[in-house]
């Protein structure tokens, strides 16, 4: 039988360009609740009176829990496909996001004390739950695509997905001129509902689950899919795509080296506002911008190229290419007291962690081909808590130095940059050459 035919006899739908699109959809709608509190944090604050303490874990709920439940719902890809997961974490989603606009029309801002601040931080815990879309939305493309369309694909899904926090970053601060903080997130409500419908409408798994979905046996499944012209396929439950990830040493390497490039993206996300305004005097709204389009929203975009670099020169070369990038970028950053210099460091550190991003997604599936989604969930999950870790110790050269240490800061990403160059070429030549090829 020929494609059509096949196409036919199962009643099977989709194919491998709308699986992304669908896929760098869904994570692009989940993965704005990164901007979740970041942006309006004094909105809070002025009514709310918090200790710092509990001010800095307030906007870091949306990533915790966007962290940590990568892990096991990329592993469910390899079970379930990526529709299931997906809507999941968009009801998840959908519930803290219904939570906290009500909290806000009920009692923002003269009764919003520090007394509703639990609520408000398990509301933020639950809106967070999209931002771990990204971990299903890897496996769910992976298995659309064959090995050597990888780099793109990925790139493509996480690059343009990965805009949703500088955009919303940008467009929170000036909602709140017109519509106040109730009506923002109100908004924000309503995008997450429609977003989640049209996911469910439209999204499709790769032919190898939708035929395990309409009764046929695996081996069939199996054997129809790769004439459709799949390549990659799961083996085993969720645990043991967990364990059987775990178990390649390559799956660590990428961990780390995913610790700088994403977790290190995250970190300074929030932290570029912050350098600018107090560095430099900038407004607030002039230093959202310069976080957004010098480096959040640039980096975003130069992963999708980043994805077809990664598939010419190989993943490894890529990643030691772009770690290199990120060192000079913060070498920038350390030595400069000149803001058109320091947005110059800031603008190569954005290309720098983009291809980077890229690099790493591309050897996911090309490391562990028999459960990629375990992969994705252990590198997606704790490679992300970079962005926990980084920013207290850049807080500590502020501590240590006053002003010049917003400056002086950036020697974590030297440092981080020196290491993950060693990794990668660690990975190159110990581990890349008997990983499958792509």
């Amino acid at each position: 039988m020929n494609r059509e035919e096949l196409l036919q006899k199962y009643k099977l739908k989709g194919n491998p360009n709308k699986g992304l699109i669908m896929a760098t959809f869904g994570f692009f709608i989940g993965f704005a609740a990164v901007s979740l509190y970041g942006p309006v944090a004094t909105n809070f604050n002025k009514v709310m009176h918090m200790p710092g303490l509990m001010l800095g874990f307030l906007v870091a709920a949306p990533n915790l829990t966007g962290s940590l439940l990568r892990i096991p719902f990329g592993a469910w890809v390899d079970k379930a496909g990526g529709k299931k997961p997906f809507l999941t974490l968009f009801l998840l989603s959908i519930i803290g996001m219904a939570g906290l606009t009500t909290i806000l029309y009920l009692y923002y801002p003269d009764n919003l004390t520090l007394k509703m601040y639990p609520l408000i931080f398990l509301f933020g815990l639950l809106s967070g739950s999209g931002i771990a879309t990204f971990s299903v939305g890897v496996p769910q493309t992976s298995y659309w695509f064959p090995q050597n369309k990888q780099g793109f694909a990925l790139g493509a899904y996480g690059g343009l997905g990965n805009t949703a926090p500088g955009i919303f970053g940008i467009l929170l601060p000036f909602a709140l001129v017109g519509l106040g903080l109730p009506g923002s997130y109100a908004i924000w409500f309503v995008f997450l509902v429609v977003g989640t419908a049209i996911y469910a409408t439209f999204a499709q798994d790769a032919y190898y689950f939708q035929l395990l979905k309409k009764g046929v046996n695996q081996d069939e499944a199996k054997k129809v899919a790769k004439e459709l012209g799949q390549e990659l396929f799961p083996s085993g439950t969720v645990v043991q795509a967990l364990k059987i990830s775990a178990k390649v040493p390559g799956t660590w390497g990428l961990v780390a080296l995913y610790f700088t490039s994403f977790g290190g993206f995250l970190a300074l996300t929030t932290w570029f506002p912050t350098y600018w305004i107090q560095y430099y005097g900038i407004g607030v709204r002039q230093a959202g911008l310069l976080m957004a389009l010098g480096f959040s929203i640039l980096a975003s975009l130069i992963r999708v190229y980043g994805g077809h670099i990664s598939d010419k020169f190989g993943g490894e070369k890529t990643a030691i290419a772009s770690f290199m990038i990120v060192l000079v970028g913060s070498v920038i950053l350390i030595l400069s007291n000149s803001f058109g210099i320091s947005l110059l460091g800031e603008i190569v550190m954005g290309v720098g962690m983009g291809v980077a991003n890229a690099a790493v997604f591309k050897l996911v599936p090309k490391y562990v081909p028999n459960a990629p989604g375990g992969a994705s969930g252990w590198v997606g999950g704790l490679g992300a808590f970079g962005g926990f870790v980084v920013p207290p110790i850049l807080g500590v050269f502020v501590d240590t130095y006053g002003k010049a240490g917003y400056a002086k800061g950036f020697a974590v990403y030297t440092v981080l940059a020196v290491i993950s160059i060693i990794i990668s070429l660690v990975l190159m030549n110990k581990y890349g050459k008997n990983a499958k090829k792509a």
